[in-house]
């Protein structure tokens, strides 16, 4: 290599590393946590549910959020549940409701037409990608969009999806203007993954394997430093707490109209991903509306892995339950599991206060 090349090289890598700083600089200011509406008393909720999610969470090797709470009650509980988790595509949830949003205010129709083509790709799961691929450009509806961002987690539907309804910044003042609390958002997937990962999106990464390739010729302590700072202050981050308060809002019918409400919680209730995180605890007659969240693995450790949702008893009763994991490197299973006994505990507390009611 020429020491003109060798230059030029240097200087390229001063100028990334530049870029990275001034983007953390700048999107730091964007990930304030969003302050809450007025506290408001709330019921303490039931002594077994407190002691067992507290026993649950204190015993799980890894940094886990759990926070549940009854929608008719309005009791809550939780376990470091005001803290902020990476959310990954648990975020997925606030573009579909700012989507409905804008369809409840005339601003867009769910069967509008949206076109796709190679420069909306994405990474990680996209099945939607192939659709694109095969054909150059793909056309659909943002009610499409919307169904395979839930219920499939599909990177570039929801990238699309949100935008299509203003991007980002709409994302975020739908946030703030609903009140839901310490819930952050980034700027869709592609670029938050990209900084988890310590590199800036660049289209070409959507190609093949080129994603994980520069992502894998990183400088150790690049990777490791940028996988860090994520897990310490998420961009993405939410407060379990935040979380099933705004869950409870959506059943309760706050958050949109009548009709766009029923349709989120009906393409919640068909998700397919994580069928053995918080459905796993699930027992006859119990449904739940979810969204999951999976996010990058650095050595032995994953940041982020989630699951929150909507469980609805066989008598009608909801509750909204998060689990949300920071940071941990114990085997799926176990995770799951821990997931699972929420929901059971959960199910537990609804039966000592409402069935032997129901049997007399």
């Amino acid at each position: 290599m020429t020491s003109v090349s060798r230059r030029l090289g240097l200087a390229l890598v001063v100028i990334a590393l530049t870029q990275v700083g001034g983007a953390s600089a700048a999107m730091h200011q964007t990930a304030v946590p969003i302050p809450e509406r007025p506290a408001v008393a709330t019921p303490a909720a039931p002594q077994y549910i407190r002691d067992r999610v507290r026993d649950l969470g204190s015993h799980f090797d890894g940094r886990v959020g759990i926070a549940v709470r009854s929608i008719d009650d309005k009791w809550s509980t939780g376990w470091k549940a005001d803290e902020l988790y990476p959310q990954q595509s648990v975020s997925k949830l606030w573009v579909s409701i700012t989507a409905l949003d804008a369809v409840d205010k005339g601003k867009v129709k769910l069967d509008d037409p949206v076109s796709l083509s190679n420069g909306d790709i994405t990474l990680f799961h996209q099945p939607i990608a192939a659709l694109i691929r095969q054909k150059g450009v793909y056309t659909t509806t943002l009610s499409d969009l919307m169904f395979k961002a839930i219920t499939t987690s599909d990177n570039t539907a929801n990238d699309k999806l949100m935008r299509s309804v203003g991007g980002p910044d709409a994302v975020r003042a739908m946030i703030v203007n609903k009140h839901l609390g310490a819930i952050r958002f980034y700027n869709g997937e592609r670029a938050l993954q990209s900084k988890i990962a310590g590199l800036i999106w660049s289209p070409s990464y959507s190609i093949g394997n080129a994603f994980y390739d520069a992502r894998d010729a990183l400088p150790k302590a690049i990777r490791e430093g940028a996988f860090n700072r994520y897990v310490e202050d998420p961009y993405d981050g939410a407060a379990p707490s935040a979380i099933v308060a705004a869950l409870a809002r959506l059943k309760r019918g706050e958050l949109l109209s009548p009709e766009s409400t029923r349709r989120l919680l009906w393409i919640m209730g068909n998700t397919k991903t994580g069928a053995n995180r918080l459905k796993g605890g699930l027992q006859a007659g119990w449904t739940l509306s979810h969204k999951t969240g999976t996010g990058q693995v650095y050595g032995p450790y994953q940041a982020g892995y989630n699951d929150i949702g909507i469980l609805t008893a066989p008598d009608g009763k909801s509750y909204s339950v998060a689990v949300m994991i920071k940071k941990t490197s114990v085997p799926l299973p176990t995770r799951m599991t821990l997931m699972n006994n929420v929901v059971r505990a959960v199910i537990v507390q609804h039966d000592m206060q409402y069935a032997a009611a129901a049997q007399q």
